[in-house]
């Protein structure tokens, strides 16, 4: 049994929820159920038949809705796994902290060639990393102050799945400077970033460990699912960039949010219309059951 689940920007009308049930007939799926528009945004429809092509006829162009599709068992996940920039955060912290050094426009543009995976991770990182080289570290206070704004949603749905006894973690390719405070904020229980190292009050220019790459953030999902006793069918990763591709195509529910095209590519599901709410949604979970971040 497979759910097709519709998640309006705005409000989502039955003639909508219609329309998709109609495209699903005409690939042959089998409908057993349409259920009830939740909130005045969400509903699922239940159904038989293949799970691709259902992907595929549901995209419609110009709709101001998201729409997923995922096998009915194991709907709601047991762990979840976020990026930071641009996820769980509304802006890329080392574009920004780049600003307090004059130098934004040049990091931004090198970090976006990073995102859409036209970089190697760990050497552009470096790289731009190496150009702070001498910022004072009050700097990165201030960039948390003034730019660092969490993304509309996600208090609500990591508080949410917490409080639903799931693992949540932060791991960021981003810095732990801005990763530690973020992931409190928010209320994950676990964060891992790169370590920026610091003399006389200032940047170096280099990192210290290993670098969080694309690599890294996938082991961190399998070795969590693994000490938790979870399969990674019960994890649920989400992310923006190529660097999270991995992580993204490891998880049993792996989310694209307001992605760059090569990682809506890779997902399960691909979020351009709403908020960090939809990952709730995807898992069944209506707002009556939300924890208010």
């Amino acid at each position: 049994m497979l759910i097709a689940t519709l998640i309006a920007a705005d409000q989502l009308e039955k003639g909508e929820l219609s329309s998709a049930a109609d495209r699903l007939s005409d690939i042959g799926a089998r409908i057993s159920r349409i259920g009830d528009i939740v909130d005045g945004k969400a509903a699922d429809i239940h159904f038989e038949g293949d799970l691709e092509k259902a992907r595929q006829v549901l995209q419609v162009d110009g709709a101001m809705i998201d729409f997923v599709v995922q096998p009915a068992s194991g709907r709601e996940k047991k762990l979840l796994i976020s990026d930071m920039d641009s996820t769980m955060i509304t802006i890329e912290c080392i574009d920004e902290l780049a600003g307090y050094a004059g130098i934004k426009d040049q990091i931004a543009a090198v970090t976006e060639r990073a995102m859409l995976g036209e970089l190697d991770f760990e050497e552009a990182l470096r790289g731009r990393v190496a150009l702070l080289a001498g910022l004072e570290v009050s700097a990165i206070d201030q960039c948390l102050d003034e730019k660092v704004r969490v993304m509309p949603g996600a208090k609500t749905l990591v508080q949410t799945m917490a409080a639903r006894g799931a693992e949540t973690i932060l791991v960021s390719g981003g810095f732990t400077r801005f990763a530690d405070p973020v992931a409190k904020d928010i209320g994950f229980a676990k964060v891992a970033a790169n370590i920026l190292t610091e003399a006389d009050g200032r940047l170096t220019g280099a990192l210290n460990g290993t670098v969080v790459d694309a690599a890294h953030k996938a082991e961190m999902l399998r070795l969590s699912a693994q000490s938790a006793g979870l399969s990674l069918a019960e994890c649920m990763a989400v992310g923006d960039g190529a660097n999270d591709i991995p992580m993204i195509a490891l998880a049993g529910m792996g989310v694209a949010y307001h992605a760059k095209p090569k990682a809506a590519a890779a997902a399960d599901a691909a979020i351009s219309h709403n908020d960090l709410t939809a990952l709730l949604y995807i898992q069944g979970i209506a707002s009556k059951d939300w924890v208010a971040g």
